[in-house]
């Protein structure tokens, strides 16, 4: 079976978690792609403003986990679910909002994250 466009892309944003690379992060998204770190909050655009957002808020390889699934997946749409464990400090639910480009970058990425305490 294919992988879809969208676990193609978790798997990218993944790898670009775990490097930290700022060309890893850019080519995850448009040029103008909007990325929102919550639901409220302003959207970082651009590659330089994510890749600038991201590296201020960096997780350092090895000090977090990441487990998910993509809920559902159509046209441009995926939502995925998440848990992320960070093991000296707290775990998070997550879900991901993505609206993907033809390419497979993403135009729009929101999070929305659920801290749930530490479950070691």
């Amino acid at each position: 079976m294919a992988v879809s466009r969208g676990a193609e892309w978790v798997s990218g944003y993944v790898a670009a978690w775990q490097s930290n690379d700022p060309a890893d992060i850019a080519a995850l998204f448009t040029e103008l792609a909007l990325y929102r770190t919550s639901p409220d909050s302003p959207p970082r655009v651009g590659h330089e403003a994510i890749v600038a957002g991201w590296l201020d808020d960096l997780d350092e390889p090895g000090t977090w986990a990441f487990d998910w699934s993509i809920l559902h997946e159509h046209d441009d749409l995926v939502l995925v679910q998440g848990r992320t464990v960070y093991p000296a400090r707290e775990d998070f639910l997550n879900l991901w909002i993505i609206r993907l480009a033809e390419d497979g970058r993403a135009t729009e990425f929101t999070e929305w994250y659920m801290p749930r305490g530490h479950k070691g």
